[in-house]
């Protein structure tokens, strides 16, 4: 019913007209006592833990997806017909739910697209909630089996309601890669409009060819990222809008910019996809290089420069540091010096 399009439990009725395909179909009375029993006794967990069992066993038996796996986090809005419980009105002015999702993506197609935990909100929930986003994040990992949690290259990747000093903070603990959006604030666009022309490099498509529209460039050393882990750079992407797209006074010569906060450095992979960078060999000269996950965000000339006044703190060695086999928010909580300023939001123009 979901696959078909199906929104609510009365769309059942697409599945009773199919009987011989599909045999004999719960009743939306039926199907509605089901739901309820599972919210109302404390069935979600057990849903939870058989999803991941089914997935491990799934995993173990070959379908495990190759190389690195990244959890996708965002919201999207649902809206609602009536005054349901939890409903509330939208930021877009409609009314309805704000979910959180994660989902699983990776190089490989066995890896796209696979759900892995979402946590329902009303429709006036924050965007950047960093408590929110550290919860989701747990439960996705806790979908993933024990040894993928422990060994596998990790990335989370998020819009800019992802820029929180606490999530990137829980990210940087579990040993988990990030690249999220960042606001283009004043220090931000001042940075870009400083960036002389010959900065700026193509961009790469999926299969590593440059792109005709679209160029990138770091302004890392432009910006001051001492509030964030050590090592994070941003990387900025201009392109020229598509015919009939309304531009923003802001916009400078015609291009759109977007900014991007990450943590990765290394680029010896193969690219697959344009917005995602590279995860780093190692943190430390000393330390045994890690796989490298990804190719630099994402162009093939563009080098890591130096971190701001940032490179100056010692990075943590994160092949040697020990990711939890299943990490809850609650670990993150009980280690409150890896929020930088402690704090849940972005740090202010």
């Amino acid at each position: 019913m979901l696959a078909d399009g199906g929104d609510a439990l009365c769309d059942l009725r697409a599945l009773r007209d199919r009987g011989v395909l599909f045999g004999a179909v719960a009743s939306d009375a039926t199907a509605w006592r089901v739901i309820d029993a599972i919210a109302e006794h404390g069935l979600l967990d057990a849903l939870r833990a058989a999803r991941a069992t089914a997935r491990e066993r799934a995993w173990a038996l070959g379908a495990r997806p190759e190389g690195p796996l990244v959890i996708d986090i965002d919201a999207t809005l649902v809206t609602a017909h009536s005054d349901k419980d939890g409903a509330a009105g939208t930021y877009k002015g409609g009314f309805g739910f704000r979910p959180l999702l994660a989902y699983l993506d990776g190089p490989s197609q066995a890896a796209a697209g696979q759900p892995l935990a979402g946590m329902l909100r009303a429709g006036n929930a924050g965007a950047n909630h960093a408590g929110d986003h550290v919860a989701l994040l747990a439960d996705a990992l806790g979908q993933l089996p024990r040894q993928v949690v422990e060994d596998a290259e990790l990335v989370l990747r998020a819009d800019s309601a992802g820029a929180t000093h606490e999530l990137l903070g829980c990210c940087r603990d579990a040993r988990i890669r990030f690249l999220v959006g960042y606001d283009l604030t004043q220090p931000v666009r001042a940075a870009i409009l400083a960036l002389p022309e010959n900065a700026w490099v193509p961009a790469l498509d999926q299969d590593g060819r440059p792109r005709d529209n679209g160029q990138v460039a770091e302004i890392t050393d432009r910006l001051d990222l001492t509030a964030w882990p050590p090592d994070t750079r941003v990387i900025v992407r201009r392109e020229r809008p598509h015919p009939g797209a309304q531009l923003s006074f802001t916009d400078h010569d015609g291009h759109r910019f977007q900014a991007i906060l990450t943590d990765q450095h290394a680029r010896t992979s193969p690219p697959w996809n344009v917005s995602i960078a590279p995860a780093p060999a190692s943190r430390t000269a000393s330390a045994p290089p890690r796989t490298a996950a990804f190719r630099t965000c994402p162009s093939a000339t563009l080098s890591p420069t130096p971190c701001g006044s940032s490179s100056s703190s010692s990075p943590k060695n994160s092949s040697s540091m020990p990711r939890p086999s299943r990490w809850t928010a609650s670990s993150r909580a009980a280690n409150p010096s890896a929020c930088a300023t402690d704090c849940c939001t972005a740090p202010a123009a």
